[in-house]
C-alpha cells in the first residue's frame, strides 16, 4: 500500500481543522493524534464523513469514483482512515480491523474534529465495516443522519446473523444504499425484514457489494456509482 491515501499539505490540530472546514477550505492535511484526511468537494448541500470498509482505504475505486461523484452533486466528503489501516500502509503488509467497539470511538474523534459551532453538523457515513461503525455511533450518540453504503446486514452465507440489534436506538434519517446481489444482504433476504421508521434503502439494481453488475445487465458500475451519489445529494437536502 502507499504511504498515505492523501495529498498532504500540513498538519493541523483537531481545532485547527475545524477552522479551515469553517472557511470552506478543502484539501488534505494530517490531523494531530488522529492521521490523514481529505476534503472533497463544496457542501452546497451537506457535509458527510466518510469510512472505509475493512478491506481497502480510501484510495480505492470504489471509494475515489463515489466521493467524485458525491462532489460533483454537492456533497462534501470527509474522508479519514482508520489507524489500523495507517499502520497497514506504514508497514506494508495486511492487517485485520480491531474490534468494531473500538472503531465506533476512533470515529467519533474524527467526527468530533470536524465539528464547528457555527456550521452545520456533519452527516456520518461509510462503506461495509465503515458503514456499520457510524450507525453504532449514531446509535450511541445522537446525529444529523446516517449514509450507508453497501452495509453489512448479515455476514455472507449467514443470513440469519444480522447487525441489526441497535437500529431501533438510532433516531437521525438513515439512506442505505445497496446492490441487489451484495452477499452482504440482498434484496431478496431483506424483503421480510421490517426496519425502523427513518430507514429508506435505494436498491442499485444488479450490484454486488462494489456495486459491480454483471455485464448481461447491460450497466456499469460508474453508473451505480452516480445513481447512489444523486439518490444521497436528494436524500440529505430533504432533510436538511
Amino acid at each position: 500500500m502507499s504511504q498515505s491515501f492523501c495529498s498532504i499539505s500540513d498538519r493541523v490540530s483537531p481545532a485547527g481543522l475545524a477552522e479551515r472546514l469553517f472557511v470552506g477550505e478543502q484539501g488534505g492535511w494530517d490531523v494531530q493524534g488522529l492521521g490523514p484526511i481529505e476534503v472533497r468537494g463544496e457542501a452546497s448541500i451537506g457535509r458527510l464523513l466518510f469510512a472505509h470498509g475493512a478491506g481497502a482505504g480510501q484510495d480505492s475505486v470504489f471509494m475515489e469514483s463515489l466521493r467524485d461523484a458525491l462532489a460533483d452533486v454537492g456533497v462534501q466528503t470527509l474522508a479519514f482512515e482508520f489507524a489500523y489501516l495507517q499502520q497497514m500502509r506504514q508497514e506494508a503488509r495486511r492487517r485485520p480491523p480491531p474490534r468494531i467497539d473500538h472503531l465506533v470511538d476512533e470515529l467519533a474523534r474524527w467526527r468530533d474534529s470536524v465539528s464547528h459551532p457555527d456550521i452545520p453538523a456533519p452527516w456520518l457515513g461509510g462503506k461495509s465495516m465503515g458503514g456499520r461503525a457510524a450507525s453504532l455511533l449514531a446509535a450511541r450518540d445522537q446525529s444529523a443522519g446516517l449514509v450507508l453504503c453497501s452495509y453489512p446486514f448479515h455476514p455472507p452465507g449467514k443470513p440469519d446473523i444480522l447487525r441489526l440489534s441497535h437500529w431501533p436506538l438510532i433516531t437521525c434519517p438513515v439512506q442505505v444504499l445497496q446492490g441487489s446481489r451484495d452477499p452482504f444482504g440482498t434484496r431478496e433476504e431483506l424483503g421480510a425484514l421490517e426496519l425502523p421508521e427513518g430507514v429508506t434503502i435505494h436498491w442499485l439494481e444488479d450490484g454486488d457489494h462494489d456495486w459491480k453488475p454483471r455485464r448481461a445487465s447491460g450497466r456499469r458500475q460508474g453508473e451505480l456509482i452516480r445513481e447512489a451519489a444523486g439518490s444521497i445529494a436528494d436524500f440529505m437536502a430533504a432533510h436538511r
